[in-house]
């Protein structure tokens, strides 16, 4: 689950950033405004975690360029301010959550999934699929009660796959989903058909059928056909 922290504070980002990766959280970073508003334009996030005050604009700002552009992605806004007015104004500007600095990194954590169930899964913890069962908050996935030996990244490609059932996903959209900015220093796609094969094996070795289909020329879609 890809997650852009837009924070200008390098330690207070690196904390958020190492924090979150260890909870299976896939992180970017940006400490300016021009940065950021350069990757809310290019990409989309599961949630945004925003500062308002910024080198060169206002996390305010990027939050009403999000609206404009009909973007759907969470925001988590994180603030010094912690007036009740500045957290009216940010809720009311399109925000979904307000988290007043300083604040401890498990709360923070536990608001960004929050946001995630709410805004992609319709509050709900347990993702279903026919036969398969995701557990977001366990990070698992089982089959007919029994939980698959996945890797981190393939479990990041089966929610991902799995929230955008019946459509089309392109190779480098999914790439871009699991990799993030790692994925400007690949050179080619093989690890992504790497990481396709071994979560195609290993949910039919669990029983599952292959719902994961290539589409030629396209990507790929997860589909009951």
């Amino acid at each position: 689950m890809k997650v852009l922290i837009i924070e200008d504070e390098k330690n207070l980002s690196d904390s958020i950033c190492q924090y979150l990766a260890d909870e299976n959280f896939l992180c970017e970073v940006a400490d300016t405004f021009d940065t950021a508003l350069e990757k809310i334009s290019l990409y989309d996030y599961m949630c945004i975690i925003l500062d308002i005050n910024l080198p060169g604009g206002s996390g305010l700002e990027l939050l009403k360029e999000l609206k404009r552009n009909n973007k759907n992605d969470g925001v988590l806004i994180i603030s010094a301010r912690n007036s009740l007015d500045d957290k009216v104004f940010g809720l009311k500007a399109g925000a979904d959550d307000y988290l007043s600095k300083p604040f401890h990194l498990p709360e923070l954590s536990a608001r960004v999934a929050a946001i995630i169930r709410r805004k992609s899964f319709n509050g709900n913890n347990i993702i279903t699929f026919e036969e398969l069962q995701l557990n977001l908050g366990e990070k698992t996935a089982i089959v007919n009660e029994h939980i698959i030996d996945l890797t981190r990244k393939e479990y990041d490609l089966l929610l991902y796959f799995i929230s955008n059932k019946n459509k089309v996903i392109s190779k480098s959209a999914i790439a871009e989903h699991i990799c993030g900015d790692e994925m400007d220093l690949s050179g080619s796609y093989d690890f992504l058909y790497s990481h396709i094969k071994n979560l195609r094996k290993k949910l039919v070795q669990s029983g599952c059928p292959d719902y994961i289909r290539s589409v030629y020329g396209m990507g790929y879609k997860l589909s009951l056909s």
